[in-house]
């Protein structure tokens, strides 16, 4: 994994007079396409701001039938694109590596059905998830998926990923809750995969599609399932000495045959940051804190909590407080959902990794990620879904300083490597986007891997639609193709 800096690019007159440029225009219209490099430099990264790279146009569609165009003549000249949400993704998912054109679905956002008898929403790619949970609200009814980034990212992105959250320990990912997706596929035909029934025969293409990070094509609507809301809820904080007691008291309280809805850690360094930003109350001498939340009928979620605070004490938690108030709750969430931008106040810069371990390995792992932090001299602080042992370590350091940019690929590495060994993988919820290709090939045999790729093959023949993605073999139509195949014509772009 190497550092890149931004394309130069070639002029925005010469862009503005490419034939391409001109047919994008005549589909979504001057206010749908962006040429300008100042404008294109806000769409050289997502959220892994390590890897950058301009696309060279960025075109905002508002219809299946308006992608349907974008693919079309993107395919008749022969540049490569890719499909982008909100830019939240934290491995480079939507990195324009080849260049060509970036297909921003941020303007198809409509909520087009809600239908709470069959309990399902149609929804497009570009609908922020949040956005969704405020117009249930007060129906009985919610989408459980929840991402950390839930108030920016978007239901497209989360199916590009297989997005989790705090609440998939019980409720599951995004998979679990899609139920059909209508899809533009790299040839620009438009293709319907599932739908509002449930356990449709055949091979289940929805799945498939669903973390496929933008490599089998372009998402423009999306069946969701939505779940009716629990009778009662009861969350805690549980307050610990050292990090390595409150992953015991993780481990303890899943051993006992308690599946909390969310289950949450942050460590000392997060509950710093959360209470400079929002002055809850965390004690800011504790080595760690626990989010718990159970939820169901009444009659059970009290006891439930009750042995969950008894496994706590067990395992030497110092304190428990219990949210008495559904305003308490929410500053409590609030806090765990704004973890990453009150990492703000600690550093410049910031790369999330998202690694898995079995539950059981979770000491090990954070010892591990202390010592790497020590051997590179680069603050590493922790705020994860313990429940399922999805770490996220968010290692700080200023872009500015190529060093501290190459310690921090490094330490990533290493951490994910660790992973690897302790029986567990490179991504959660992230993906593999352009940051961990070189994984792949110590996750998975070579046979695998060229299953995979046949799968791709078939969805992506040219590897057009986001090439250099989630595959070590995911190129075929970046610059060096495009300059092979259509000499001068990447340059004319």
């Amino acid at each position: 994994m190497s550092s890149t800096s931004p394309a130069s690019g070639p002029s925005r007159t010469r862009k503005v007079g490419h034939p391409l440029v001109r047919r994008l225009r005549e589909i979504v219209g001057d206010e749908g396409l962006i040429a300008g490099q100042d404008e294109l430099l806000v769409y050289e990264c997502d959220g892994y701001i390590v890897e950058k790279r301009r696309p060279d146009v960025v075109v905002f569609p508002t219809s299946t039938e308006q992608v349907v165009s974008i693919v079309l003549a993107c395919n008749e000249f022969g540049i490569p694109f890719v499909p982008r949400g909100a830019g939240t993704s934290l491995a480079g998912g939507t990195l324009p590596v080849g260049g060509g054109v970036m297909i921003c679905l941020t303007r198809m956002r409509r909520i087009l059905e809600v239908n709470y008898r069959d309990r399902y929403a149609i929804v497009e790619p570009g609908l922020v998830n949040v956005h969704l949970t405020n117009h249930l609200k007060g129906s009985g009814f919610h989408y459980a998926p929840d991402p950390s980034s839930q108030g920016a990212c978007t239901i497209g992105g989360n199916v590009a990923t297989n997005s989790g959250g705090p609440h998939t320990l019980k409720y599951g990912v995004t998979v679990n809750h899609v139920l059909g997706i209508e899809a533009v596929l790299p040839d620009g035909s438009v293709a319907t995969f599932g739908g509002p029934a449930e356990d449709r025969p055949g091979y289940d293409l929805t799945g498939v599609f669903v973390g496929s990070e933008g490599t089998f094509g372009v998402c423009t609507k999306v069946w969701v399932r939505l779940t009716r809301d629990p009778a009662a809820y009861r969350t805690m904080l549980g307050v610990f000495e050292t990090v390595r007691a409150a992953t015991e008291a993780i481990s303890a309280i899943i051993g006992a045959g308690i599946v909390p809805a969310a289950l949450e850690m942050m460590d000392q360094g997060i509950v710093g940051a959360l209470e400079q930003a929002f002055q809850f109350g965390f004690p800011l001498d504790a080595g760690a804190v626990l989010l718990i939340e159970v939820d169901g009928l009444e009659a059970a979620v009290d006891g439930e909590a009750e042995q969950i605070v008894g496994i706590c004490r067990a395992n030497g938690a110092r304190e428990v407080r219990m949210a008495n108030s559904p305003v308490e709750r929410a500053l409590l969430w609030k806090c765990r959902k704004q973890a990453f931008g009150a990492i703000g106040r600690l550093s410049p810069s910031f790369c999330t990794q998202d690694g898995v371990v079995p539950r059981t390995r979770l000491p090990e792992i954070l010892d591990f990620i202390t010592a790497t932090s020590e051997k590179y001299g680069i603050r590493i602080v922790n705020v994860f879904h313990a429940g399922d042992g999805n770490i996220h370590p968010i290692l700080l350091f200023d872009e500015r300083d190529e060093r501290q940019v190459q310690a921090v690929i490094e330490a990533g590495d290493e951490i994910l490597s660790r992973c690897i060994a302790l029986g567990g993988s490179v991504t959660g919820e992230h993906g593999i986007g352009v940051e961990k290709i070189s994984f792949m090939d110590k996750l998975f045999s070579p046979e695998s891997l060229e299953v995979m790729e046949d799968l791709r093959a078939a969805f992506n023949p040219d590897g057009r639609c986001a090439p250099y993605k989630l595959l070590p073999t995911a190129g075929g139509c970046g610059m060096e193709h495009i300059e092979r195949s259509h000499p001068g014509r990447r340059a004319a772009l």
